[in-house]
């Protein structure tokens, strides 16, 4: 199949809720700079461009479970603290609820809803059998030691463990979690679930360990989804990836693995930012040296202040300069790529960016009036519900394998997580062509386009 060409982007609507008539009927805030409504107001701007019927567009305008939980755990000083938790399932006419736990400090309701609605269109434009949950809960993991993180995450999964299932809703890593207390998750949870064998309840979470069922490929899935969607769209652009100049920020699991494997199709990682601070080198950072960085002191700063330098005062990669925030966001590339927290490209940094494409790597990290500016300055903005559904792809080959008991090769897994990527970037494009509309909505209306097939075949219980 030829790749399409990409036109120039249409600007997007300049007024915020185009779609209060259901929030109205709803009774829903208008709260401009609420995450929640913020998405549900695209998603429904999507779903009026389709002419979908009315109830659907009142059913995806809210989760249709919300639970929150409250949980003791003693901490090593012999004291007791109360941590909140949430997890949210938005939408399963696809098939089992599938989203990532947060462990973080800023986790909130209204956050947890709009990721898990994100999850309801990431999972229908890669085309996999998941509907959108979310779960969160408050808490620094960094500030705990791994005793105390190890009995957080077994309390909170046994707070919630009677809405979760191998068949039900299954969990995965995200913000602040990681393959370990993925392993904690599913231990706990097969010593308390009974209706399942040992061996079938470790299905109930995804982003294990290689030892415990996990797949390979899966810690670099995310960013992988990343480097195909831009490999299959930046020719389309007049971008060849080789050669190509990016920026990123946030230099995480998804930051750094996007790094790394962007670097090996020959393009040049020649800015970073994270929570230490910012650097560049614009004869390029090496992306692998970088992440090892990262690994040994939690962040970017002092990356190569201690060697690197050749003999003339050069540059080398393993080598590079603190920089400000705005002289990160400046910095001249082809491709800027968010992989840090929502919602951190405004108005401000919108006006700040040099770059040709966005790259969302990270859950809605733009805000509406920020992509506004940057499609009236000619930027592209490829939405996170393409770009970074690398991850939830993975896990569901990953849910397949222990489903079957069988372990894939690195290659199939690979390939197969190309051949999603690629034709849900097809699929975008399609939309975009067909209905001459911004490539975020363009990605709402192939996943929507999916969902009301489904509802129209299976109707309304009763």
């Amino acid at each position: 199949m030829a790749k399409a060409s990409i036109a120039a982007p249409t600007a997007a609507p300049t007024a915020d809720f185009q779609t209060s008539g259901v929030f109205d009927e709803l009774g829903m805030e208008r709260d401009p700079n609420n995450l929640y409504l913020q998405v549900i107001d695209s998603v429904l701007q999507a779903a009026d461009i389709l002419e979908l019927p009315h109830h659907l567009k009142l059913i995806l305008a809210q989760p249709k479970n919300e639970v929150m939980v409250h949980f003791p755990v003693r901490m090593n000083d012999g004291d007791y603290r109360l941590f909140k938790g949430y997890r949210v399932q938005h939408n399963n006419v696809l098939g089992p609820y599938k989203g990532g736990v947060r462990f973080h400090p800023d986790v909130h309701l209204d956050d947890v809803k709009a990721l898990a609605a994100l999850m309801t269109m990431k999972c229908s434009l890669v085309r996999v059998p998941f509907g959108g949950a979310k779960g969160g809960c408050k808490v620094d993991p960094r500030a705990i030691d791994h005793d105390e993180l190890m009995r957080v995450s077994r309390r909170f999964i046994t707070a919630i463990s009677n809405i979760i299932g191998p068949d039900t809703d299954i969990p995965a890593p995200d913000v602040g979690t990681n393959a370990q207390v993925m392993a904690w998750f599913a231990d706990t949870y097969t010593n308390t679930a009974g209706s399942y064998s040992r061996h079938d309840a470790m299905r109930v979470v995804t982003g294990k360990p290689l030892e415990m069922g996990g797949s390979l490929g899966r810690e670099k899935a995310t960013g992988q989804g990343v480097v195909d969607v831009l490999a299959e769209m930046l020719p389309g652009m007049g971008l060849p990836i080789e050669g190509a100049r990016v920026s990123i920020l946030g230099y995480g699991n998804v930051g750094s693995w996007t790094g790394r494997l962007i670097e090996e199709k020959g393009a040049r990682v020649v800015a970073v930012m994270d929570h230490t601070g910012a650097i560049r080198n614009d004869e390029g950072i090496d992306a692998v040296l970088l992440a090892e960085h990262v690994a040994e002191t939690g962040g970017v700063a002092g990356f190569g202040t201690a060697h690197g330098r050749t003999k003339t005062g050069r540059h080398t990669q393993a080598d590079a300069d603190a920089v400000t925030a705005e002289e990160f966001y400046r910095t001249p590339v082809d491709v800027f790529v968010p992989a840090a927290l929502e919602q951190m490209i405004d108005v401000e940094k919108a006006g700040w960016l040099e770059c040709k494409v966005v790259a969302e790597a990270a859950n809605a990290p733009t805000t509406p009036q920020g992509e506004r500016l940057l499609q009236a300055r000619g930027v592209e903005v490829l939405p996170a519900i393409l770009c970074n559904a690398g991850g939830v792809t993975v896990s569901y080959l990953e849910w397949v394998q222990n489903k079957q008991s069988v372990s894939w090769d690195l290659e199939r897994v690979d390939t197969t997580l190309n051949k999603h990527m690629v034709l849900a970037a097809r699929r975008t494009l399609l939309a975009r062509h067909r209905y001459e509309c911004d490539m975020r909505t363009a990605a709402y209306i192939a996943a929507l386009e999916n969902i009301g097939k489904v509802y129209s075949l299976r109707g309304i219980f009763p």
